[in-house]
Parts: C-alpha cells; structure tokens; sequence
C-alpha cells in the first residue's frame, strides 16, 4: 500500500511568459487534488494563482522575457501555501483602489487582488511589494456562498 507524503513542496523559476505560468498551476493543482481539498476550495486556489502569476509577469516583470517569477509553494492535508515573486520594483497593495467603489468600477485594476484576498484564507506581500504569499486553509469558508 502506498502512503501519500505529508507534505509536497517545490520551487521553480519561470520566464515571464503565461504558458510555464500555467503549466506550475496545473501541477499545484494535482498536489492540492490528491490532498482531498474541495471543488471550491480547488477553485479558489486556481483562480488565485492565476491571478497572482498574472499580475507578476505582466504588472510586476512588464512581460519582460529577461525577468524571471519565483514560485513556491508547500501543500499538506490541511493547506496550501504559495509564494509568487517577480523582479519588479513592487507596488503598494494599500494604494490600489478598491475596485467596488463606484468610481472605480469601469477601471479593471485591483479586480485580481480583491479576488486573491476574497477566496484565500490569507494574502500578504513583502514590504517591497513584489513577492505575494497566499494561504489557503482545508475547510476555511472563505468565498464559499454555500450555507451548508
């Protein structure tokens, strides 16, 4: 009988192009699939990745072929952790306006971060601001509109 790891990490560096971007996802994903993490919660932590790798290739790296993405990430029964950084200056998460606001609801900027911070158990970033770390919790409601 095989016996699963309790834990999965890795780390990868990536051009700053979208197609390795999704390739990392796609793998996190399996990981986080043969830990039993939900639908939802599968959901929630695809659409994050997404989101940040995104926003590290294009905003933070410029979709500059020469600057690389850092990923890491450690998977358990319990949770997800990744870690996302580019070589960019960085950026303030405090300056960016809320994209609910509605003078702001035409603008498409800080649609990605609001989802991030709405479907994770916790975002953070480094004081630079180009490194984002996200966590996501087994069980942990967090953009789950269910009621049961």
């Amino acid at each position: 009988m095989d016996q699963k790891p309790e834990k999965y990490q890795g780390r990868v560096v990536i051009d700053s192009d979208t197609a390795q971007g999704q390739r990392i996802q796609s793998e996190i994903i399996a990981l986080a699939q043969s830990c039993e993490f939900s639908e939802h919660e599968i959901f929630a932590i695809r659409l994050a990745i997404e989101e940040a790798l995104v926003n590290a290739i294009k905003h933070g790296n410029g979709s500059d072929p020469t600057k690389k993405v850092r990923i890491e990430y450690e998977i358990t029964p319990d949770e997800v952790r990744i870690r996302i950084e580019d070589e960019g200056p960085g950026f303030d998460p405090g300056s960016v306006p809320d994209p609910t606001c509605p003078e702001f609801l035409e603008r498409p900027c800080g649609r990605g971060l609001m989802l991030m911070r709405y479907y994770m158990s916790e975002v953070g970033y480094n004081k630079r601001g180009n490194r984002v770390e996200m966590l996501k919790r087994k069980g942990d409601s967090n953009g789950d509109d269910d009621d049961d």
